[in-house]
């Protein structure tokens, strides 16, 4: 039985002072498969990306969270000092985005594929949410992974609004391991969950032919034992399949 192919982008980092490697976090992988997917993964090609050419083998695209942050000046903003960058990623991945809303590919973003969204369509970012009056630490625990991804505070989600009609409650626990957010949002992107202390936490694309979701969140980590996050990587998987369906 074919499967539906969930395309998903990887990070291009220098590693062993040596050489570069593409490569993605294995519990991305594993959460593609449990959306009923054949995981696929794209090189960070940069500037030879050719978005149209790889959504023409994808049903779905699954854009990861990353140690590494989206260079500020694709959303106007001033570089920092020691930020950790990807430019291959960022430019594969912004105009991989925008192409897939266009053509009625199915998108899922997370952590920092939910700001690669955000800015895609516009939208900036604050750099260092822990220096924001007002604003928590978003940062995860020092510790092992179970602590990292333990839950961190509550999301109040948008009545009727996708997460809510996926979850059936109006707020949810979720993990935090972020230093940078939403500053504005982007044009024709509908807030789905805000964090208490305002930031916008998930998002969909108002009028996307298909699924187009982001959160800011790792939904990914032991899905199976979260009915959220279970819940929401089947409904990307579904419309993966239908989009597989649906090709001529």
């Amino acid at each position: 039985m074919a499967l539906p192919v969930i395309g998903i982008p990887c990070c291009r980092w220098w590693l062993n002072d040596k050489q570069f490697f593409h490569l993605v976090t294995e519990k991305y992988i594993e959460a593609a498969r449990g959306a009923g997917g054949l995981p696929l993964l794209i090189p960070a090609l940069g500037d030879a990306c050719a978005p149209d050419e790889i959504l023409a083998h994808v049903d779905g695209l699954l854009l990861t969270g990353s140690p590494s942050n989206i260079e500020p000046h694709h959303y106007g903003a001033a570089a920092i000092a020691g930020d950790f960058n990807d430019p291959h990623r960022d430019a594969t991945t912004l105009p991989l985005v925008r192409a897939a809303i266009a053509l009625g590919v199915p998108v899922l973003g997370i952590c920092r594929g939910f700001q690669e969204m955000n800015v895609a369509f516009g939208g900036t970012l604050h750099q260092q949410l822990h220096d924001q009056p007002g604003m928590l630490d978003h940062r995860e625990l020092k510790g092992s992974m179970d602590v990292m991804y333990d839950v961190a505070h509550d999301v109040t989600l948008v009545e009727n609004g996708l997460l809510h009609r996926l979850s059936g409650q109006r707020a949810a626990r979720v993990n935090s391991l972020h230093k940078q957010g939403i500053a504005t949002l982007g044009a024709g992107l509908v807030a789905e969950a805000w964090a208490p202390d305002g930031l916008i936490e998930g998002f969909r694309v108002e009028n996307a032919r298909a699924f187009a979701l982001a959160v800011q969140w790792h939904p990914e980590w032991r899905y199976r034992d979260n009915p959220f996050s279970l819940a929401l990587f089947t409904a990307f998987g579904a419309a993966c399949e239908a989009h597989r369906l649906a090709r001529p």
